[in-house]
């Protein structure tokens, strides 16, 4: 099998919906605490910010005023590609997450299916899927279909053959593996997700908590791309909390240095994932 040398896609997740702020004080969870997040991560070699906003009190929110102040500073303070959650937290309402979409971002993430979530249930049923699905489609936004169980590839076949190709043309996928009732952080178990996806997808993984390091060092093994940040873990290393978003971006910058796959550029990001550039004095599609 010849060497993979493709540059490596990283994304920075850096606050989700669960972690409070008491329990790790460097959470990015004010507009400014993201917009420094946002620039410090793109130096050390991140190219897509996948976002959850917080609100007055550090609670996760889908306010749309502030999610579309939230895409508009990121996008003035950066050249990031832009990628709004629509999972929100687990007790926000399906339309209001299928709302996210008019705040224009770049991209927004896409969950493949309903999964248990800790002790929680992340859903995501099938007609919710199709809305949100074109309503990307309509407003011109790439989704990254979120895989949590190697069934959602299954379904994210039913909808590209019922719905067609998503806006941009590119299927982009992201396995979050380790979640409690998805599936493990094992490198068979992310090996027959990669081998079920439809051809010519790319890919991205991220293990949750111990299942971090694992994960990556199997995914740039295998040709796919990178998701870290501290919506999916908190400790850099066993005892050791993680100092802040940027240091975990700087280390999977290194590991993919260090496996020939140097971290992409924002452009190559960008043509990568062939998102809409929204960016002042743009001309449309990269």
């Amino acid at each position: 099998m010849a060497a993979v040398t493709t540059p490596t896609l990283i994304t920075v997740a850096p606050t989700g919906a669960e972690t409070e702020k008491a329990n790790a004080p460097s959470l990015p969870v004010t507009l400014d605490e993201l917009v420094s997040t946002a620039r410090a991560c793109e130096r050390s070699g991140a190219g897509v910010i996948h976002i959850h906003i917080r609100d007055s009190h550090a609670r996760p929110s889908l306010d749309p005023v502030a999610l579309r102040e939230t895409v508009q500073a990121v996008r003035e303070a950066t050249d990031l590609v832009i990628q709004l959650s629509t999972g929100g937290a687990v007790t926000d309402s399906l339309t209001s997450r299928i709302s996210v979409l008019d705040a224009e971002p770049d991209s927004c993430s896409l969950t493949c299916g309903t999964v248990n979530f800790g002790d929680d249930v992340f859903a995501n049923p099938w007609t919710f899927i199709v809305e949100l699905y074109r309503r990307s489609q309509e407003l011109e936004v790439v989704p990254e279909f979120e895989i949590f169980d190697l069934g959602q590839v299954y379904t994210l076949h039913r909808l590209l053959e019922r719905e067609g190709l998503p806006y941009g043309g590119r299927i982009h996928c992201d396995f979050v593996l380790g979640v409690p009732g998805g599936m493990p952080g094992t490198i068979t178990t992310l090996a027959a997700a990669v081998a079920a996806l439809p051809d010519g997808a790319t890919w991205s993984a991220t293990g949750v908590g111990r299942q971090t390091m694992p994960v990556a060092l199997a995914a740039l093994a295998a040709g796919g791309h990178l998701r870290v940040g501290m919506e999916d873990t908190l400790t850099y290393s066993p005892g050791r909390p993680v100092r802040d978003n940027a240091e975990l971006v700087e280390r999977a910058a290194t590991l993919a240095t260090l496996a020939q796959r140097p971290p992409m550029s924002t452009e190559d990001a960008r043509a990568l994932l062939n998102v809409k550039d929204r960016r002042a004095g743009s001309r449309g599609v990269v």
